[in-house]
């Protein structure tokens, strides 16, 4: 009878191996904002995982780099928000699909004293504002999503990049890391406002830096999935990364995505068509 019971187990634990060894998984690049803001881990992958049997695995990295990893097929799918530069990629061949899914909006975010006195102001304005007062911005400067973004707002104000200024902070880091620069130097800088949520609630909701700009058409922030194109990268996982996008999509996710807040504040809006 014990032999029998060992045979029994052993029986199980050499079938859960190899249902181990064959589950699928769908390798993802994305912003650091998806992750940071605890979407991707508490919400996305495990549902995802319960939905289809389907494991996510991703890595949270810049907009810039994301598309990268996709063009040297390091991974299937990514979710990112930078809609011009993907579609280079999508002209180029290397991605397909895209697929809008959810926004939200950037924001510039600073000490309550705002010593460059941008509250209220229009992008354009607060930009110029802060470069004639010289006043510090941290800025990424890592290629991201948010990095673009901002570049595009100093165009916007017609100025060059002040990349030479000793008071333009370039960290080279992700979201969360840049706010807490600003922070530490009482500067400036631009962020998605999911990340400014959870980086407010890290503060239980009396953050250090404050929203002094925001709700300016051009501050629109869109997130979009793309899959690594077959044709180009024989081993992507094209038929997951396309039930993933399907899987986003739906009602159900669609409406998972809306219900996620912190502070009682939407994240992300849903708005895949």
């Amino acid at each position: 009878m014990k032999s029998l019971k060992i045979a029994l187990v052993c029986l199980m634990l050499t079938a859960f191996m190899a249902g181990s060894a064959f589950a699928e998984s769908l390798m993802m690049a994305t912003t650091t904002s998806t992750a940071n803001t605890g979407l991707l881990d508490e919400l996305i992958a495990p549902k995802f995982q319960k939905d289809t049997g389907i494991e996510l695995k991703f890595v949270a990295v810049g907009t810039g780099k994301a598309l990268k990893m996709a063009d040297n097929c390091d991974v299937d799918i990514v979710l990112v928000h930078a809609p011009a530069a993907e579609q280079k990629y999508v002209d180029s061949g290397a991605l397909v699909d895209r697929k809008e899914l959810m926004y939200n909006d950037f924001v510039i975010i600073g000490p309550e004293a705002d010593p460059a006195g941008i509250k209220g102001m229009s992008v354009v304005d607060a930009m110029q504002a802060i470069a004639k007062d010289k006043a510090e911005f941290a800025s990424r400067g890592d290629d991201s999503g948010t990095n673009k973004k901002e570049i595009s707002l100093w165009k916007a104000a017609d100025m060059a990049v002040p990349d030479k200024q000793d008071w333009y902070i370039q960290t080279g880091q992700g979201m969360l890391p840049t706010i807490t620069v600003a922070t530490e130097k009482g500067a400036y800088t631009m962020t998605d406002r999911g990340t400014f949520i959870k980086f407010s609630a890290n503060h239980d909701g009396n953050p250090p830096l404050k929203v002094l700009v925001e709700g300016d058409e051009v501050l629109f922030n869109q997130y979009s999935a793309l899959a690594v194109n077959p044709e180009k990268c024989k081993k992507a996982e094209y038929k997951l990364a396309t039930k993933f996008i399907e899987w986003m999509a739906s009602p159900d996710v669609q409406k998972a995505i809306g219900d996620f807040r912190l502070l009682g504040k939407k994240l992300f809006i849903p708005n895949a068509k």
